[in-house]
C-alpha cells in the first residue's frame, strides 16, 4: 500500500496540483504555495445547494502538506494578503479542496 500512496503524492505534485499545468502560485498564511482555483465546481456545488458553500467567493484545491494545520468552517485563513473565511475544508488523498468568503468586517 506504500506504493500506491507514493505514486498518488506524486500524481498530487506533478499533474493535478502543478504550476506548469492548473495551479497558480498564491500566498496562504505567509507561504508562496501552488493552488488549484476552480470556481465552476464552486459554482456546481451552489447550484446544488451545498449549504456549506452557499455564500463562499473562492474554492480551491492544495497539497495538504503544503498548508497549515486543517481549520474548521468560521476560522480564518490569509490569502494573498486577505483575510478570509473558511465555509469547508476537506481533506482527500493529500489534497485539500477549501471554499472561503472574504472576511468583511462590518
Amino acid at each position: 500500500m506504500d506504493g500506491f500512496k507514493k505514486t498518488v503524492d506524486s500524481d498530487i505534485k506533478s499533474v493535478f496540483i502543478d504550476f506548469d499545468f492548473f495551479g497558480e502560485l498564491h500566498e496562504v498564511e505567509g507561504n508562496e504555495i501552488v493552488i488549484v482555483i476552480d470556481n465552476d465546481e464552486l459554482k456546481k456545488k451552489q447550484g446544488g445547494q451545498d449549504l456549506a458553500v452557499a455564500e463562499s467567493a473562492t474554492l480551491f484545491y492544495a497539497h495538504v502538506e503544503d498548508l497549515p494545520e486543517r481549520r474548521p468552517a468560521g476560522q480564518s485563513l490569509s490569502v494573498d494578503g486577505r483575510e478570509c473565511l473558511i465555509d469547508d475544508w476537506s481533506e482527500d488523498m493529500g489534497v485539500a479542496t477549501i471554499a472561503l468568503r472574504e472576511n468583511i468586517a462590518g
